[in-house]
């Protein structure tokens, strides 16, 4: 399975906006400067988290993006399905009843056991993603991060680029 490259700057864009302060923001030109990607792309990737109640858009000059709810309380999962949308990443097209001399209906009565399988997978690749929340991705980095260079890239970052809001 292969997702694209806006879940990545998905979940990046969440764990960075996870920083701020209570009243802060961070404008998506921002965010995509830090990451080093099109701010256009990222943009589209910001909406689908919007509207998927992950992110709380601030509009006006001084606007930007914030979480709309905890970073303890979102998921990776809750962010690929903003992104990828919610279709599962296998989609049966039944294509063992095509092709030269198809068998009659009769031996189709049961489910094709090639998508029985991709299905089990992809919920447990799913009970996965679900049980891993961004907050507990950034204890985890916080602990591998020796020296602190990391958290002291982004910290420095936000006091630079943060917006206050109110």
């Amino acid at each position: 399975m292969k997702l694209g490259d806006g879940v990545e700057q998905a979940i990046h864009s969440v764990a960075m906006l996870s920083g701020l302060s209570a009243d802060g923001v961070l404008s998506a030109a921002a965010l995509a400067e830090f990451h080093g990607v099109s701010t256009s792309y990222l943009l589209k990737h910001l909406q689908a988290l919007s509207g998927a109640g992950i992110l709380q858009t601030v509009p006006g000059p001084r606007g930007g993006y914030r979480l709309a709810r905890g970073a303890d309380e979102i998921t990776l999962l809750d962010v690929v399905l903003a992104v990828e949308g919610r279709e599962p990443a296998f989609r049966c097209k039944e294509i063992r009843q095509r092709g030269p001399n198809p068998l009659p209906q009769r031996y189709m009565t049961r489910p094709c056991q090639i998508n029985a399988a991709m299905l089990r997978a992809e919920r447990a690749y799913r009970a996965e993603l679900a049980k891993t929340t961004i907050a507990a991705v950034l204890g985890e980095l916080a602990e591998q991060d020796m020296d602190g260079a990391v958290v002291a890239r982004g910290c420095a970052f936000l006091e630079q680029h943060e917006r206050k809001s109110s």
